[in-house]
This record gives C-alpha cells, structure tokens and sequence, in this order.
C-alpha cells in the first residue's frame, strides 16, 4: 500500500497484521455485497436501479421491518423483482417483542430483547410468517432468536421446509466471541452478523472459529456504532472471507417499521448505500484487485422463486 515504506523508515509500524483466511464462498469467492433495511418493493426497486447506474453487483438485500408487514402482494413483487436480478431477498421473522405489548425490550436494560421472539405465541406467529413468505416464494429470513433458529433448522432438517431456505442470524443476535458464533452455527445459521464494530483481530478470531459466511458491517447506522470503514474493506476481506460487507447508513433516520409513510426516505437511503457501496469497491480495485466479487445467483444465495413448488398445505 502507498506509504508503506516511507511510515516504516520513519519508525511508524502497524499492528501485526491477522492472517488471511483461506475460506471461501461455495462459488470460490471472497465476498459478497449487502445493502440492509430494504423495506418493500419500491426500495427494491431503487437498489437495483442505483447498482445499475453505479455498476455494481448487489448480491443480497435483506428488509428490516418484518415479512408479517408485507402484503402477500409486496412480497410477489420483491420474489419477482429477486429472482430477475438473481439476488438474495431476505426478510425478518415477526412478530418480534419490540412490537409486542410487553414493555421491557423497549426499556434501557432490554434492548437485547427486541428481536427475540416472546413465548410460544409469539413462536406460533413466527413460524406461520415464515410458511407464508416461503410459499411465496422467498428463500431466505432474517432471525434474532436462538429458540427460533432452532427449530426452524429442525424443520427443514427434517424435509418440512424447503431445503434451500438461508437462515441469516441479525445482527441483534450477534455472537461477541467465537464460542457464540460456534453455537450459532450449530444451531443451524446459514450465515451470521457479528458486531459492526470487530476489529481486524477480533474478525480473524471469529474466522478461525467457524467456516460459515460472516456479515459484517462495513458501514453501520447510529444506533449500532456508527462506524464507516469503506477504505479498509480489503483487509476485512481479506481477514474474513467469505465474508459478506453491508452497507447501513450513518446519519440517517431509522425506518422501522416501515411503510408507505417513508418509503420516498427509504429509497433514497437506499440509494445512498450503494453509493457507499460502490465508493469501497473502488478502494478495493486500487489496493487488492485479486480479491473476487460472487456473481448474480451465485451458489448459496437464498434467491427467490416465484414457483416455489414448495406449499405449507402441503406439509
């Protein structure tokens, strides 16, 4: 990297340097790209238009607000849209306790509690959620509950839910240490967030720990440290990989839930992150062109299917 040698004759010298994983996407790939809160098909519809503009390759999308405040409708148009495109449409397993009448996920000490799913009624509602998106045609959910994520896995290892369902851990449910990330994994996370936050060496320990695809950050909101580190996104690849790079967006406003009320505010966000998105990527083309991109479709990817073939009536 340019300044290298002139920082180490001065005396300045980085910290050592984490080893590069040798792990890749099913596709040999290093990474993939994210862009997070795509709230309904017109936000959809905006990401696809600005990764045209920018060209760039959008891999996957995944919506915040929860698939139950989708129409059935919403839904089609977001499978359409996903399996067009060849990118993976994830959507968030509702009803979650931040929506419920129960009150201490939304006092100081429970936020960690927002995401989680609240008793067996809450469960029931959850798994109905999913039923009706995957029978409409999406392939991939978003979950924030190890109780959920456990039993969902049980039913698709047990032939009830399609096999080719991606099950994404939030990053409301992200693991602190490697032992976390390994019980996550057990419990049958396709793919997981950790915290926007992780430093190189503490991404290489988490690396080390477990061979499922890591998301990561790259660009987080406010209410998730603010961190905006586009310029060093070859070394979190490089470290990381397979790693997917999301890009949140720092100072802008939160979206959920979302709805027609803010979907001109979404959109634009939308917009902006991948700018951001495509703004990295050219730092990754200046300073380590040999890292590789997953293409549209790519192995692995939860892309939609508009005829599933697959139907909760029928289980």
């Amino acid at each position: 990297m340019f300044g290298d040698d002139f920082l180490a004759a001065k005396g300045y010298s980085t910290e050592a340097e984490p080893a590069e994983s040798e792990k890749r996407f099913p596709d040999g790939a290093h990474f993939r790209v994210e862009i997070p809160s795509v709230e309904g098909p017109r936000v959809l519809e905006a990401v696809v238009e600005a990764a045209q503009r920018f060209g760039i390759t959008v891999n996957r999308v995944s919506q915040g607000s929860g698939a139950m405040l989708l129409s059935s409708a919403e839904i089609r148009e977001m499978v359409e849209l996903g399996e067009e495109q060849a990118l993976e449409v994830s959507l968030f397993v509702g009803p979650r306790q931040e929506y419920d009448i129960g009150n201490h996920s939304r006092a100081l000490d429970g936020a960690s509690l927002a995401g989680q799913q609240r008793s067996v009624r809450q469960l029931r509602y959850a798994l109905e959620d999913v039923a009706r998106a995957a029978d409409l045609g999406i392939r991939s959910f978003l979950i924030a509950d190890i109780g959920l994520l456990s039993v969902l896995h049980e039913l698709q290892q047990g032939g009830v839910l399609p096999a080719d369902i991606v099950w994404k851990v939030s990053v409301m449910q992200a693991p602190s240490n490697p032992a976390s990330l390994r019980v996550i994994a057990d419990l049958g996370a396709s793919t997981a967030n950790i915290p926007s936050d992780t430093s190189l060496g503490e991404l290489a320990e988490f690396r080390t720990a477990s061979s499922i695809p890591l998301d990561l950050y790259v660009e987080s909101p406010d209410a998730m440290a603010g961190v905006v580190r586009g310029q060093e996104m070859q070394d979190l690849i490089r470290v990381g990989a397979p790693l997917y790079v999301k890009f949140g967006l720092r100072n802008s406003r939160p979206l959920y839930p979302s709805g027609e009320h803010l979907v001109a505010e979404a959109s634009a966000i939308a917009r902006e992150k991948v700018h951001r998105a495509a703004v990295a990527l050219e730092w990754v083309q200046r300073l380590a062109p040999e890292l590789v991109q997953s293409k549209p479709g790519a192995t692995g990817l939860g892309v939609p299917t508009s005829t599933s073939g697959w139907s909760p009536d029928a289980v």
